[in-house]
Parts: C-alpha cells; structure tokens; sequence
C-alpha cells in the first residue's frame, strides 16, 4: 500500500491509548478509516471517574478557548454538553484574582473564558461521543508492548494482555495506519528501534516545577462573604517560584493546587500542605484554605518537564506511524494547554487528511501534528527557561530569545492593567490568536509607549463595575 494515509485502502486504524489524544485522534480517523480500534491498558470506569492512566487526572485542568473551539468543531455541541453537566466557566479577568510578576490584575470585563471542571469528567464526555460511532471500536485492558513491520513501515501492534490471570502471550493486531496516543511516558522509542526503525530526537526543558492539589468544599455562604470571585491565581516567576491556584469544579467544591521547585516541592502531609501555602508573596490564597473544609487527601505530582519529540527531524523513521498528544509534545501542567492541545492536534489531523491539495502522507500528516503544538511549546517552554535550575537541551536562551523575553515581560505588567493589551494577551495565551499578535501596532504602541497603567493596590476581591 502506498504512503497514503487518506486512501481507502486504509481499511483498520489502530490507536494506542484512550485518553483525550487517542479518542479525538480515533473520532477524525473514523472518517477515512472502515475501522478505528483505541487500544487502552487500563479498564475504564462506566462513569466520569479518575483512572490510573490518567496520572494527573485528579490535579486541576483547564480547558482554554483554543481547546473549544477545536472540541466544538470536532464533536459539535460538546462545550453545551460540558456546561450542562456543571462544569464551571470562568471569565478572565473578571472572575479571577490574579497575581503575577508583582502586580494584582485589574478585574475587569471577560474577554476569554475557560472550563475548571473535574478533568474525568471532561474525557467520559469525549468517551460516550467518540464510542457512540460504530466504526470506533474499544479494546480494554490490553497493553501495547511493540509494533508489528520493519523499518519501511508499520503493520500492526503488538498487544499483551493485563491483570491478574491474563494471557501474557503476546498477539498481532494488524493494521494500515498506527497512531501512538499513549501519552508522556511513551515506549515509542523502544518499539520503533525493535522494528529497525531511528527513535526521534527528544528536546526537554525541566524546571524541577511539583505541585500538590487538594479538593475543599466551600462552606454554606461561601469561603470568603467579602470576595465574589470564583478562583484565585499566583504565578511563578523566576523571582518568585512559589504559584498558587484556587478553582472551582462546580457542585461547591474547588481544587488547590500548589506549586514550587526542585528541592522545596510543596508537602503532600495534610497540615503541611496548606502550611505550605504561607509561601506565597500574599496570604490571600492561605486565608482561603483557612475557611474552607478540606474534602480530599493531598495528591502530588512530580513529571512537569517539557518533551518534544521530532517526528518531523529526517529519519529512518516507518511509514504508517504517527505520535499525537503527549507521545508528540508534552508541557509543563502548569500552563493549562494540554486538554487544548489534544483537541487541536486532532483537527490538524482531520485538515491534513482532507487536504485536496496535498498527498497526506506519514511525514505531511505528522509535521501538521508537530504545528499544531507549536504555540503551546513557545509560550511553555519560552517561560520555563527563564526559571532557575532550569535544565536539558532546551533550556539555553538564544539572543532572540532574550530579546522577545523582555519585550513579552512588558506586554505582561501591562496585561495586568490595559484591557486592549490584556485582551491580546489573553487570546495568545488560550490558543484561539497566534503569538505574532502580541507585536501587532496597536499593542506594541501601548506596550513600549504607553503611559503607566493603573494596577490594584491589593488583591481586587471584587470585580469592576
């Protein structure tokens, strides 16, 4: 067959992995493939349950205006759903107390808005949408231990099955197209060296970052009777590593997440942790806790590096093989783009497939994939390698990016005040405009020529009228 992801003749798709990536990856295969499989290691939950294969799906996520539009435009009506099921949406600046490089932001009109509800609940959306067509099929409990082909092209999976008692045989499930979602602890590198085949280049950037999260329930009457925001925020910067945030997941509970670097991570002990929250530069988030009820253990995580992986790099690399999601570019949890990312990715899946122009190859599919994480990298790692202790091959700034450092650090003191140039941050921030906006005239005049905003004092514990 030849390198032509988009013919008929990819007759079976199979997906490696059943989280956000793989089934939104299995949702656009289904729409060229006679058959889609997600093969998932785990056994999923009937309901909008945590999992284990989800490590980070008790810790707080987001779902930015990027990822909406993209989820919308693949599973039309999805964010309608999401809202009915009580998933909360926040109105940036307005519903936010936000913190960040020394200054309060102003609360001002809501030019973006983002989800906060429970991350589980989220991926059982895209479950029941995704496996309601009949060209995708699930397959539980299964681990994928290789690939079947050579170093010309991929065939099929190999696949063992898990659990007490299982058949530890391994067997070939054969396909014309493989597409690994498995996520930030890929063994794609492994698997693609057992067929012949040249693993990618990996680019990191680890600041060391660890959070903890917990879940508080809000008192009847609300945590705090003088505030009327719904979340609050303080970010990290490279003079102060300590972050904070106060989100709500709807049905009067919030996560808390806290934040700080290698060598003071923050405690997962239950008095520690909110001891922990003293830490930071105002007491706001730590006199929050103080009256809210504490409803869940404290859960850490530790693997917040940045890896990008360079499918796109030449290669010995098969054809019939793409990486999605995470197995293509993970980022710091701390920037809330992942949930997006997974969403944006598989529409430059379904844009590259259908590309009339264009013959959709492994190599011309997998380099839309690469674009489509593009921006999130920029902003992740851009910020990241200004941390201290930052490490790995991609923490070293260049001159430009010095130099668009400290032209981004003024749009962001002014984001804080200027609704104009807070807009714009914004937009660029969720996804939904590129970077470049940020140089446009109108913001670089106010951002390099502009008269000093005006920034709140203290925290703006309520929002303008």
């Amino acid at each position: 067959m030849a390198d032509d992801l988009g013919h008929r003749a990819t007759r079976h798709a199979v997906v490696i992995g059943g989280s956000l990536a793989g089934l939104l990856a299995a949702r656009v295969l289904a729409e060229h493939a006679e058959k889609v499989t997600v093969v998932e290691r785990d056994r999923l939950p009937e309901g909008p349950e945590a999992r284990p294969g989800v490590p980070q799906g008790r810790h707080l996520h987001v779902l930015v205006a990027g990822g909406q539009q993209a989820l919308d435009e693949l599973l039309p009506g999805f964010t309608d759903e999401l809202g009915k099921l009580g998933a909360p949406k926040v109105g940036i600046p307005r519903d936010m107390v936000q913190w960040q490089n020394g200054r309060w932001f102003r609360r001002s009109a809501a030019t973006a808005h983002f989800f906060t509800g429970p991350r589980p609940q989220l991926e059982w959306l895209v479950r029941q949408r995704v496996l309601a067509d009949p060209r995708v099929e699930l397959v539980e409990g299964v681990e994928t231990v290789g690939l079947a082909g050579d170093s010309s092209r991929v065939r099929g999976v190999r696949l063992r099955e898990r659990g007490a008692g299982a058949d530890k045989e391994t067997r070939t499930l054969a396909a014309d197209l493989v597409v690994d979602a498995s996520g930030r602890s890929t063994k794609a590198a492994d698997w693609l060296a057992a067929i012949g085949a040249e693993a990618p280049h990996e680019e990191t950037l680890d600041t060391g970052l660890a959070y903890a999260t917990r879940v508080y329930r809000t008192p009847p009457g609300g945590p705090d009777p003088d505030t009327d925001a719904l979340g609050y925020y303080v970010v990290p910067n490279p003079g102060q590593v300590y972050g904070g945030v106060v989100l709500p997941l709807g049905d009067g509970r919030h996560l808390v997440t806290l934040s700080g670097l290698r060598g003071d991570e923050p405690p997962t002990e239950e008095g520690a942790f909110e001891e922990y929250a003293k830490r930071l530069p105002h007491p706001v988030i730590s006199d929050w806790l103080a009256r809210a009820e504490p409803e869940s253990p404290v859960y850490g995580f530790r693997r917040t590096a940045n890896v990008r992986r360079g499918y796109d790099r030449p290669g010995r690399r098969p054809a019939g093989f793409l990486a999605t999601g995470d197995a293509l570019c993970a980022f710091n949890p701390i920037y809330g783009q992942g949930m997006a990312v997974a969403a944006l990715g598989a529409v430059a899946l379904r844009r590259a497939l259908a590309d009339p122009g264009r013959t959709p190859t492994t190599r011309v599919v997998q380099r839309a994939l690469l674009d489509a994480s593009r921006q999130a990298w920029d902003i992740s790692a851009g910020a990241d390698k200004k941390m201290p202790g930052a490490t790995g091959d991609a923490a070293s700034p260049g001159p430009l990016d010095r130099a668009v450092g400290w032209y981004l650090g003024r749009v962001q003191q002014r984001a804080a005040g200027d609704p104009a140039v807070g807009a714009a941050f914004r937009a660029a921030l969720g996804l939904t405009a590129p970077l470049t906006s940020l140089f446009a005239p109108s913001v670089a005049r106010a951002v390099l020529f502009g008269p000093p905003v005006e920034t709140p004092a203290g925290p703006p514990l309520r929002r303008e009228a």
